[in-house]
C-alpha cells in the first residue's frame, strides 16, 4: 500500500505513489478530466482525475465531489510548475479514490460575505486560505516567543484562572461563583509571576486573560491570550532590552517561515524587514511634547483634536498612532504619570507623579502591543497603595509578603499574543487573529 505522506511533503515523492487524506477545497473540470484542489491542514495539492486512467465508479465519485467533501486519493506525484497550491509546483495523478463523506452544499463559497455571516460561521470559515494563513503565523508567533524566552533562561510557570483579587482595573473584573465565595477571571498572571520569579528568576506564564471591557474596538477581545515574563534584580532598562530581543526575534522568524503564508494575506514584508534593533526610546513627557507640536502643525481640525492631549492623560489610539507614525519600528515610550498606570509600578525617584512604566507601541497604527514595569518592592508603599485605591488587604496578603522576605527589585511585562498577530499579518481587526473571538456581542460559536 501507498504511503500516506502529508500535502507540503509530496515534493519529496516525486515520481513515486503516495496517498494523501483531505477535503476538496476546490473542483473544476469537464467530461473526461477533473482538478481537485485537495486541502488536508498542511497544504493544498492539485489532483487530477483522468477517466482511462480511474475505475470508472471512482471517476464518477470524482466529478461528483461537493466542495469540502473528504476523500482519500492515491496517485503519482509528479512537478508541474503550473500546478497550483500551497507551496504549488507539485500534482498527484488520481489512480484511486475513496470517499469518506460527501459534504453538503457549503455554506461558504467564493462569493463575498459579511462580517457577521462569517463569524457566525467561524468553524466552517477557519478553512479558509486566509485563516489558515493567519492562524499558522499566530501558532509560530507563540513557539517563537517561548523558545526565545526558553533560551534565554527563563522558566514556565503556570498561573491561576479563578483569582480572589483584580490584577489590573477593578472595573473589568468578570466575577464568577467559586462554592459560595466571589472568585475572579484573572485579568493577568503577572501578580502570582513575582512570586515564582523570586523562585526560579527568570519565568513567564502564557495563557488566556480576560477583562469585562465593554469596548467594540478594533484592538479589544474580551478573552485574549498574554505571554507574561517577570525577572528578579530586572530594571526597566533591562525590561525593555528584553522586549527589543523577543520582537525582533519573533519578526524575524515570522519572516523566515511564512514568506508564502504572509504573500497570501497580502502582507507587506518590507515592513516588517525593517523591525530591526534598535527601537527609539522616549519619555512620556517627550512624547506629550511631540504630540502638542504636531497638534499644533496640524492643518485639518479633527485631526488636531483627535491628537490633542494635556500632561497626565493616558494616551488613545489616535495619540498611539501619532507617536508610532514618527518611526520606522516599533518605539518605547516610559515613565508614564502614576495615575494612569497599576497600583504595583515603581515610581521614579524624586518625582512620585511618574512610575517606572514603559509600553511598546507598534508602527502602522496598531498601538500597544506591551506594557510593562519595575513592580513596587517596599512593602509599606505596596501597602499604601492598596489601601488608597480599596483594593481590599485581605486578598493581597500573600502578595504583599513578597516584600517580607527576600524581596528585590524586579520587573516584568505582558505581551498580547492577538495584537501581535494583528500588527505582524497586517490586520484591521483581532477577531480574524484568534481561532473563536469573545466580543462584547459575541461568544458563539
Amino acid at each position: 500500500m501507498a504511503k500516506i505522506v502529508k500535502i507540503k511533503d509530496i515534493a519529496d515523492y516525486a515520481g513515486q505513489v503516495v496517498r494523501v487524506r483531505g477535503w476538496v477545497y476546490s473542483r473544476t473540470g469537464k467530461g473526461r478530466l477533473q482538478f481537485i484542489l485537495l486541502r488536508d491542514g498542511s497544504g493544498q495539492a492539485q489532483c487530477v482525475a483522468f477517466k482511462r486512467e480511474m475505475d470508472p465508479a471512482e471517476f464518477e465519485t470524482a466529478r461528483a465531489l461537493t466542495q469540502e467533501s473528504s476523500v482519500i486519493i492515491t496517485g503519482a506525484v509528479r512537478a508541474d510548475e503550473r500546478a497550483p497550491g500551497i507551496p504549488g509546483g507539485y500534482e498527484i495523478g488520481i489512480q484511486s479514490l475513496e470517499l469518506v463523506q460527501q459534504a453538503l452544499e457549503y455554506p461558504i463559497s467564493p462569493k463575498e460575505h459579511g462580517t457577521e455571516f462569517l463569524m457566525n460561521n467561524r468553524h466552517l470559515w477557519l478553512r479558509s486560505n486566509r485563516q489558515w494563513a493567519i492562524l499558522r503565523i499566530r501558532a509560530t508567533i507563540i513557539k517563537a516567543m517561548r523558545d526565545w524566552l526558553d533560551s534565554e533562561g527563563f522558566l514556565l510557570v503556570d498561573t491561576p484562572i479563578f483569582t480572589p483579587a483584580a490584577g489590573e482595573e477593578t472595573t473589568t473584573l468578570f466575577e464568577v461563583d467559586y462554592f459560595g465565595e466571589a472568585a475572579f477571571l484573572a485579568q493577568t498572571g503577572q501578580l502570582y509571576n513575582e512570586a515564582n520569579s523570586m523562585a526560579f528568576g527568570k519565568v513567564y506564564c502564557f495563557g488566556p486573560t480576560f477583562r469585562a471591557e465593554k469596548s467594540k474596538t478594533r484592538r479589544h477581545l474580551i478573552e485574549f491570550w498574554m505571554l507574561e515574563p517577570e525577572i528578579a534584580f530586572c530594571s526597566l532598562e533591562e525590561l525593555m532590552d528584553i522586549e527589543e530581543g523577543l520582537v525582533t526575534y519573533v519578526v524575524g522568524q515570522v519572516l523566515d517561515k511564512h514568506q508564502q503564508e504572509l504573500k497570501m494575506i497580502e502582507r507587506d514584508v518590507q515592513k516588517l524587514e525593517a523591525i530591526q534593533a534598535p527601537f527609539a526610546r522616549i519619555s512620556y513627557d517627550d512624547a506629550v511634547a511631540r504630540l502638542q507640536g504636531l497638534r499644533q502643525q496640524a492643518d485639518d481640525l479633527p485631526a488636531r483634536e483627535e491628537i490633542a492631549i494635556e500632561w497626565g492623560e493616558d494616551f488613545g489610539s489616535p495619540q498611539e498612532t501619532a507617536l508610532a507614525e514618527m518611526f520606522d519600528r516599533p518605539v518605547f515610550v516610559y515613565h508614564y504619570p502614576t495615575a494612569v498606570k497599576a497600583f504595583y509600578m515603581t515610581p521614579v525617584a524624586g518625582r512620585p507623579e511618574v512610575c517606572r512604566s514603559v509600553d511598546l507601541l507598534a508602527p502602522e497604527g496598531y498601538g500597544e502591543i506591551i506594557g510593562g514595569s519595575e513592580r513596587i518592592h517596599d512593602h509599606d508603599l505596596l501597602a499604601k497603595n492598596i489601601d488608597e485605591m480599596g483594593l481590599g488587604r485581605e486578598a493581597y496578603e500573600w502578595y504583599l509578603d513578597l516584600r517580607k522576605y527576600g524581596t528585590v527589585p524586579h520587573a516584568g511585562f505582558g505581551i498580547g499574543i492577538e495584537r501581535t498577530v494583528a500588527w505582524i499579518c497586517g490586520l484591521n481587526h483581532v477577531r480574524e487573529t484568534i481561532p473563536y473571538a469573545r466580543l462584547l456581542n459575541r461568544k458563539y460559536p
